[in-house]
């Protein structure tokens, strides 16, 4: 599975967030840590706003906060908010004269993504935060 820009920046930019839930911070200073567009990021930030996993902050040194539970939130949550899943292991493989090899790979490619999909399920943003913590103290 190959993530799409917009995912990136919606998983940077919640982790971030999600890493200190009481602060604010606006999408140039997220854009700038993390080398990004900030015309990009400001409408990713907007996806996740109506996802209910942001919320933004009026005013002067306003911005966007974390609103969700990093306890519950999964990589999978927000990465569902920008990709279309499901359609990646068929491309390439659309031969009209397709063959058993090219159905099994087919068969071994959704199992892949399948995987990583579970995967990407089963970690929580909390779970991701931690593990970045504890290998920033190494």
């Amino acid at each position: 599975m190959k993530l799409q820009k917009a995912t990136q920046f919606g998983l940077y930019a919640v982790l971030e967030l999600a890493r200190d839930p009481q602060s604010q911070k606006s999408a140039v200073d997220i854009a700038k840590k993390y080398g990004i567009s900030s015309n990009h990021l400001a409408k990713v930030m907007r996806d996740l706003g109506r996802a209910g996993l942001v919320a933004s902050v009026r005013g002067a040194g306003g911005g966007y906060r974390f609103s969700g539970n990093s306890k519950r939130v999964t990589l999978m949550d927000v990465i569902t908010i920008f990709e279309e899943l499901g359609s990646d292991a068929s491309d390439g493989l659309n031969s009209p004269h397709r063959i058993d090899i090219e159905d099994a790979l087919l068969s071994v490619l959704f199992e892949i993504d399948e995987i990583t999909q579970a995967t990407f399920s089963s970690i929580t943003l909390d779970t991701l935060l931690k593990t970045i913590h504890w290998r920033g103290q190494k």
